[in-house]
Parts: structure tokens; C-alpha cells; sequence
């Protein structure tokens, strides 16, 4: 089967489709905390990289410093995330996850692995194992690229 997602020729536009379709998949499954996809994000981002200004925050999700203000006043008042004075600079103020923002960050990230792993149970043994491999692969580089 002739396919262009592993043609080295190919434009990749299949493998773009694949992958965004199937980020909105485990994103569907996800309803812990019943938030929205901006806010998850933004409760990924400070359990990856730990506390930021509001202004890191924006120009990472690629939203309006005062969209992420808004957004993290609503997150505040949820529970979800505090602003705590920076140690680099008394002046500074950083969003930080709190521990009902982390649960649900672990919450999300279990419904969407259990999701992911279920549709990988679909697959036969040889995909399953081609899928083990690329998927890796694919976020090394892609954290490879992001170091730069």
C-alpha cells in the first residue's frame, strides 16, 4: 500500500491530518476539570516548565498578554493556579500551578493516555509496534527543535 505519510517524497499532509485528528480525538475524551482547551494548556505548560509571568504564559500559548490575564484571573478564582511574588525580582509576578490545578492536569493526561491506549489496542501487533516507535521518536525531535 502506497502511502504518503512514510513516502520520504511526500508532502507529509497526511501525517499532519493523522495527528491532528487524533490530538482532537483524546482531547474529546478529556473532562476532568471541565476546562477549556486554552486553560488546559496553560495548566500543561506550568506543570511542565513550573512558575512564569503572565507575559511567558501568552507569547508560549500565542495569545494577547492582556487574553492571558483574563484567563488567568479565571483560573485563579477556579482554584486552579496563584500568582506568587518571583525570587529574581521582588517586583515580578508569577503564575504557578497549585495542587488542584496539578490533579487536574494528571487527571487529563490519564483519561487521554487510557483513550490513546485504547485505540492503540485497535491496532495489529506490527502497527502497534510502528506506532510505539514513531511516537517517540516524533516528540524528540519536536523537543530537539524547541531547545534551539
Amino acid at each position: 500500500m502506497h502511502n504518503n505519510v512514510m513516502d520520504p517524497g511526500g508532502s507529509g499532509e497526511e501525517l499532519i491530518v493523522a495527528l491532528e485528528q487524533l490530538v482532537r480525538y483524546v482531547r474529546q475524551v478529556s473532562t476532568a476539570g471541565g476546562l477549556s482547551s486554552a486553560a488546559s494548556s496553560v495548566l500543561g505548560r506550568l506543570g511542565r516548565e513550573g512558575p512564569q509571568r503572565v507575559t511567558e504564559l501568552a507569547r508560549g500559548e500565542g495569545v494577547s498578554q492582556p487574553g492571558m490575564t483574563q484567563l488567568v484571573t479565571r483560573m485563579e478564582r477556579d482554584g486552579l493556579v496563584r500568582r506568587i511574588a518571583s525570587t529574581d525580582d521582588r517586583r515580578g509576578v508569577l503564575v504557578e500551578a497549585t495542587d488542584a490545578g496539578a490533579d487536574v492536569v494528571r487527571e487529563r493526561h490519564a483519561e487521554r493516555a487510557e483513550a490513546l491506549r485504547e485505540l492503540m489496542d485497535r491496532l495489529d501487533p506490527q502497527e502497534r509496534s510502528a506506532v510505539a516507535i514513531a511516537l517517540p521518536a516524533l516528540a524528540r525531535l519536536i523537543q530537539a527543535q524547541a531547545s534551539k
